[in-house]
C-alpha cells in the first residue's frame, strides 16, 4: 500500500450539499452529475464550459442514473421515476414499498444489461428494514436482497460476471456471482472488511483493472482495493470526515470525483471542515474508471 498524498485535490464548483452523492459522468455530454438527498436536487456540470445546472425536484432522491435517451432514471423517496432532464418534470414508474412510509431509496447504478438497480432504506436508520430491488427494462421490479440497513455502494467486475455490493453498518463488501442475461446474483460471500476507526463504507466505483474504490463515511477517505484478494492498495486523504461515494470522468475517464456531505455536522466540525458538502476531482489520476451503463428505454 502506498499514499497519494502528492494528488492534487480541487473543488468542483461553488454548490455545497447537505447530502451530496452518486455522482455520475456523463460522457456524451461531458458533465458530471450529483444528488443532494436530502435537499432533492439533481446537479450538474461541465468541466468544459465552467457551467452548471440545478434540478430541483419535489422529494428526496436517492440515486439516479442515465437513460440511453439521455433523460434520467432515478429513485426518489416514493419510488422510481424518469426524469425529464431539460424541464424536471417526473413520471412516476412504481413504488415497491408504498406500504413502508418510513423508508427511503438510497444509492443505485444500472447493471450492464441496462437494469437499475437501487436499495431502500429506514429514515431512522433501523437495522434489516431495507431492501435491495432492480428495476427491469419492462419496468417490472423485483426484490433482490432483504435485511439491508443501509444499502449502498454497488459495481460490477469488468468481466460482467460478479456484483459487489455493500450494507454499510456491516463494515463489509458482499460479493455475488453475477448473470447478465436474467439479472440473478447468488454465492454472497464477503470480500473486504473494513476497520470502523477507517470509518463507513458508503459509495464505492470500480477501475478499468477491475478494483474497487470505496468511500469511507466518516472516514476522511477513499480507498482502493482488490476484490480478489481484499487487500488495500491505497487510501486517499480528504479535507472533509463524510465521504460519500466516487467515479471516474473526463475525457480519457481518468479524472476521479468524489462526492462529501455536511450533513448533522457541529458548528465546530463545519468550521474545521469548511468544504464539507463539495465535490472534489483528482484530474489526471493515473487510474481510469469504466463508462457507467445506463437504463434502456
Amino acid at each position: 500500500m502506498h499514499s497519494v498524498s502528492e494528488w492534487r485535490i480541487d473543488v468542483v464548483c461553488e454548490y455545497k450539499s447537505l447530502l451530496a452523492e452518486g455522482p455520475v459522468w456523463d460522457y456524451k455530454r461531458g458533465v458530471i452529475c450529483w444528488i443532494d438527498i436530502l435537499n432533492g436536487c439533481i446537479y450538474e456540470y461541465s468541466p468544459g464550459h465552467q457551467s452548471s445546472k440545478k434540478t430541483q425536484l419535489e422529494q428526496m432522491i436517492g440515486s439516479f442514473a442515465l437513460c440511453t435517451n439521455g433523460n434520467f432514471i432515478a429513485a426518489l423517496r416514493n419510488g422510481f421515476a424518469f426524469i425529464d432532464r431539460e424541464t424536471g418534470k417526473q413520471t412516476m414508474i412504481t413504488n415497491p414499498e408504498d406500504h413502508l412510509p418510513n423508508n427511503r431509496f438510497n444509492d443505485g447504478k444500472c447493471d450492464p444489461a441496462g437494469r437499475f438497480w437501487a436499495g431502500t432504506m429506514s429514515l431512522s436508520e433501523d437495522p434489516g428494514a431495507g431492501s435491495l430491488y432492480v428495476l427491469e427494462k419492462n419496468l417490472t421490479c423485483t426484490k433482490k436482497i432483504s435485511g439491508v440497513t443501509i444499502s449502498n455502494g454497488m459495481s460490477w467486475s469488468p468481466d460482467r460476471k460478479t456484483f459487489y455490493y455493500t450494507d454499510t453498518p456491516t463494515l463489509k463488501v458482499a460479493v455475488f456471482d453475477y448473470d447478465e442475461f436474467t439479472g440473478a446474483i447468488s454465492n454472497r460471500r464477503t470480500i473486504i472488511r473494513i476497520d470502523e476507526k477507517d470509518g463507513y463504507p458508503d459509495g464505492m466505483t470500480i477501475d478499468s483493472e477491475g478494483m474497487l474504490w470505496i468511500a469511507h463515511w466518516n472516514g476522511w477517505q477513499i480507498t482502493r482495493w482488490n476484490p480478489d484478494t481484499g487487500v488495500k492498495l491505497l487510501s486517499v486523504k480528504l479535507p472533509v470526515a463524510k465521504v460519500t461515494s466516487c467515479t471516474f470522468g473526463g475525457l480519457n475517464a481518468d479524472d476521479l470525483y468524489i462526492t462529501s456531505a455536511k450533513v448533522d455536522l457541529t458548528k465546530q466540525e463545519l468550521r474545521e471542515q469548511p468544504l464539507a458538502g463539495s465535490v472534489f476531482v483528482i484530474k489526471k489520476s493515473g487510474f481510469k474508471g469504466l463508462p457507467l451503463f445506463e437504463f434502456k428505454v
